[in-house]
């Protein structure tokens, strides 16, 4: 097959097949979907662009419910919901969408990424300008990954590919306004900028009951990591790796673990030849199967180097699990979590250990409050409310 391959491309024609290909990739790269008009009822007030994520619009057909594989699309359909209902016109594109040129004046701009930046000439000088901060600050979140992929090649003599890093942008200096899911940590990286920052509640999509029937003396040596790609990023590695050293504990991986294959290599033994740890990949997470291990679980250890609001987290919460989690995983979780003084090995050992040795009572109380606090903050309304009010407040400031 290989051969053939090669024979035909020494025929032009079926090399500008091979280009014309490549070509509307790149076209379909650069506009991703291209953009969705939506209407107010009656005379609009103005236009707003929402640059962000609109898959929900593409993907979503009348009466289905919004996807939940991941909250973009929600939060996306959210602003342009707001915007609709408060009396403009909205233009929704994916942020990674450099071919959109705006044809008409916009007086409010959201973005997450370069379009506030490659679209200044074509804003008018009046553009409310808002900027919403789904990771950390960029030069704040690589160098943060890449201190932990030193670290990983210091212990391991390899180097892996980076999953997490970002390409610096200057939104944040075009902007007027932020907003962020993330706390306290998320905010402090952009504080440089002295731009007014509005905190908005990460979300869960996902309702469970609270687990009744949970036997917290059972699922005390249970734990958990669960999270999206970037395994050395968000602290996998350093969970393995402290989970070898505890065979009286169970730790069971879910996540893309296996789109990641250096790092699949690095930790072969660990993930699947070690008796006391269960990789099963990605799940959905609306399946039997999800939900059987988190009323397993007694906690989700997740040791990200940096976050706007891990999302992860916030579901497993609502499900009564216990979070674990360093400081840069940006989840508020006192009275309920245990909030790691750093991200060594004999930190997360310790702080395991703790965790298994509790009484079940104190297990189940934790594991309550989590469940609660997810429930009473971090449910799809509460981010609908809070950015409502937002966006009411920004557009009250400029007299709009």
């Amino acid at each position: 097959m290989k051969r053939i391959l090669r024979d035909l491309q020494r025929y032009q024609s079926v090399l500008w097949c091979r280009e014309a290909i490549m070509a509307l990739r790149a076209v379909d790269r650069k506009f991703r979907g291209g953009v969705v008009s939506l209407r107010t009822r009656g005379t609009a007030k103005g236009n707003v662009l929402i640059s962000y994520n609109n898959e929900g619009f593409l993907c979503q057909k009348r009466g289905e419910a919004v996807p939940i594989s991941h909250p973009s699309y929600f939060k996306g359909m959210v602003m342009a919901q707001t915007f609709l209902d408060l009396g403009y016109d909205v233009d929704a594109i994916h942020c990674e969408n450099q071919g959109f040129i705006p044809w008409k004046p916009y007086d409010v701009v959201v973005d997450v990424r370069f379009n506030l930046q490659r679209l200044k000439a074509y804003l008018p000088e009046r553009c409310i300008k808002i900027f919403h901060c789904d990771t950390a600050q960029a030069v704040f979140q690589n160098v943060a990954e890449m201190n932990r992929m030193l670290a990983f090649q210091q212990r391991k003599g390899i180097t892996v590919p980076a999953n997490r890093l970002e390409t610096p942008h200057l939104g944040i200096d075009h902007a007027h306004y932020l907003t962020t899911c993330g706390n306290e940590f998320t905010i402090n990286t952009y504080a440089y900028s002295g731009k007014p920052m509005f905190r908005l509640p990460s979300i869960t999509q996902m309702t469970w009951p609270w687990f009744e029937a949970k036997d917290f003396e059972a699922c005390r040596h249970r734990f958990l990591w669960y999270g999206s790609r970037g395994m050395i990023h968000k602290g996998l590695d350093l969970v393995l790796e402290a989970f070898a050293q505890m065979p009286e504990c169970h730790l069971t991986v879910v996540g893309p673990v296996l789109n990641e294959p250096e790092f699949v290599n690095a930790y072969r033994d660990e993930l699947f030849h070690t008796p006391n740890i269960t990789c099963v990949g990605w799940l959905d997470k609306s399946s039997d199967q999800f939900r059987s291990i988190l009323e397993q679980s007694i906690a989700h250890v997740f040791l990200s180097c940096s976050e706007a609001g891990a999302a992860a987290v916030i579901e497993t919460m609502a499900a009564g699990v216990i979070p674990v989690v360093t400081y840069e995983t940006s989840v508020d979780v006192e009275g309920f979590g245990l909030l790691l003084a750093d991200a060594s090995i004999e930190t997360i050992l310790r702080e395991i250990r703790t965790i298994a040795e509790m009484p079940g009572d104190a297990l189940r109380r934790r594991a309550r409050n989590a469940w609660e606090t997810a429930t009473a903050k971090h449910r799809p309304e509460h981010f609908e409310q809070a950015y409502r009010t937002t966006i009411k407040t920004i557009l009250a400031k400029h007299g709009k």
